[in-house]
């Protein structure tokens, strides 16, 4: 019996016979001494000894488990000896595997998207990758099949994970030729995607993580990339359209002043016109531009980070997130100390109350009426927010203001009309400066009073809550009728049929010791009493 050893070739053990052994050996040491010891000639050796195992792992599948010489010679003959390469190199005709071998089916790694099926179909094939990942896009809008068809290959079919496998994808021979010629065309294709086409240190490209080899594991890889991609195609998509509607609020005021055609002008009808009624100018202008860049930077964010998660692309993130946060903090203290000034203008309340005595007739109905509203007119700029108005009035943008008006029972046998202004400010005398400026009328008349629909803040000033309470105090048994277009700005009015106030318009109302009443109602209880 002749003497056998055990020895490990590419992580596989194998028993082998002494002649065997030293025949492989002489081979392996010739291989060596032929390909150098530099890293790529220590990836090519590796790989030989790769294909030697699977070769060797193929060959015990039957009754022979130990290696014999006849083997071995079958391996070399296989896969060439560097004596055939050298006279290939002459001829420039290769002696070993001069046929083309038969294509196998692997996922290919190198030209992946997400898991390589497409790409391996398309070497198998001979077809470009690109048209297979269009027909699998139309597949998958085909009630979704072309996404478990792809699943399923993804399960089932190895990756290429090997120079041999890759070979043998591409449907060449499995020799030190091939083997060779791949991994150098590899390792220069590495050099060329590096900067100034320099590599370092090549690293051996088995150490690539391309897969792991458990299909299970690469399928979650696969559509956990499938998310990020998505993601990412969102994030862009949110970041665009977002910027895009940001900029045109901000600059082309589209969504709310598409109709102001003098946007940024001092008096003129734009956004920065509207604003300065409200905060000064220069807190409107900050307050944009901080406002901008709080938004602004987050939709730059999110196109930033979508775009590296779709192309990965290289680029310094941590300094380009330290640098947008940066920014966005600055623009929050920005925006924080401009709401702080701006609310310093509300610091402090103040009110004024004017009460007027009205000659009327007891015996008639005092209509109450609202006044034609003379700023329809005024169609440049018309804008109502919280019972406010802003208008063009010569050139010149106003702020007008809602009134509220109330009905409550007099003290005495007359018609009292009573006004409170309220207004706030930085201080005290800002407050009742406010409150002079702003102008309210109304008028009298023997069969009643006509109320202005609007009272407004005064030249130049800006809107610091003002607010308008008319209380309209008539005695008992004085008989009110309250117009329809009084709605706009009737207050809650109570009254003895507890009625909401927006019903209340167009009735004839009498006041009762228990308030507003009407007429049929009074008629009723008087004769109840009878």
């Amino acid at each position: 019996m002749k003497k056998t050893f055990t020895i490990n070739i590419s992580g596989t053990l194998f028993h082998i016979e002494e002649d065997a052994y030293e025949q492989l050996l002489e081979y392996l040491l010739k291989l060596k001494e032929h390909f150098g010891s530099d890293v790529e000639g220590r990836e090519i050796v590796a790989d030989i000894e790769s294909r030697i195992s699977e070769l060797f792992t193929e060959k015990s599948k039957g009754e022979q488990k130990v290696v014999v010489s006849a083997w071995v010679d079958e391996v070399i003959k296989t896969m060439g000896t560097p004596e055939d390469f050298r006279e290939q190199g002459e001829a420039q005709e290769p002696l070993a595997g001069k046929t083309r071998r038969q294509r196998r089916l692997y996922r290919n790694f190198d030209n992946r998207v997400i898991g390589g099926v497409c790409s391996g179909l398309g070497a198998y094939f001979n077809m470009d990758p690109l048209v297979m990942r269009i027909l699998f896009v139309v597949l998958f809008f085909a009630q979704g099949i072309g996404l478990l068809v792809y699943l399923i290959l993804w399960i089932a079919v190895p990756g290429a994970r090997t120079t041999s496998q890759k070979l043998e994808m591409r449907g060449e021979e499995v020799n030190i030729s091939n083997i060779e010629k791949s991994i150098r065309d590899d390792v220069q294709e590495s050099k060329e995607a590096a900067p100034d086409g320099v590599v370092s240190e090549p690293q051996p490209l088995r150490s690539k993580p391309v897969s792991t080899g458990e299909p299970v594991t690469d399928v979650m890889k696969g559509i956990l990339k499938v998310f990020l991609n998505v993601l990412g195609i969102l994030l862009i998509l949110a970041g665009f359209f977002g910027l895009i509607g940001l900029i045109s609020w901000l600059v082309v005021g589209q969504s709310f002043f598409s109709s102001w055609p003098e946007m940024f002008e001092v008096d003129g009808t734009g956004l920065m016109g509207f604003l300065s009624q409200f905060i000064s100018r220069a807190g409107a202008t900050w307050g944009l531009v901080f406002t901008g860049l709080l938004v602004g930077i987050p939709l730059l964010a999110m196109l930033y980070v979508g775009s590296k998660l779709v192309f990965n692309y290289k680029s310094n993130i941590m300094a380009i997130g330290l640098a947008m946060a940066g920014i966005w903090l600055i623009a929050l203290v920005g925006l924080t100390g401009v709401v702080a000034r701006e609310a310093a203008n509300f610091r402090t309340t103040s009110s004024l109350t004017v009460t007027d005595t009205l000659k009327t007739s007891p015996e008639k109905t005092m209509n109450l009426l609202l006044a034609e509203d003379k700023f329809d007119e005024f169609s440049d700029l018309d804008l109502d927010i919280d019972r406010f108005r802003v208008v063009m009035v010569d050139d010149k943008s106003q702020l007008l203001g809602r009134p509220r008006l109330d009905i409550a029972k007099s003290s005495t046998s007359e018609v009292v009309m009573v006004v409170k202004k309220r207004s706030r400010g930085q201080s005290q005398a800002e407050a009742n400066n406010n409150i002079q400026k702003i102008i309210y009328n109304y008028q009298a008349t023997d069969s009643g009073i006509i109320f202005d629909p609007w009272f407004m803040v005064g030249e130049s000033g800006k809107w610091r809550d003002q607010k308008v309470k008319i209380t309209l105090k008539i005695p008992v048994g004085t008989s009110v009728f309250l117009g329809e277009e009084l709605k706009e700005i009737i207050d809650d009015i109570e009254n003895a049929e507890e009625m909401w106030y927006g019903d209340m318009i167009g009735k004839s109302w009498v006041m009762s010791p228990e308030g507003l009443t009407l007429p049929k109602s009074l008629a009723a209880k008087s004769d109840s009493i009878q």
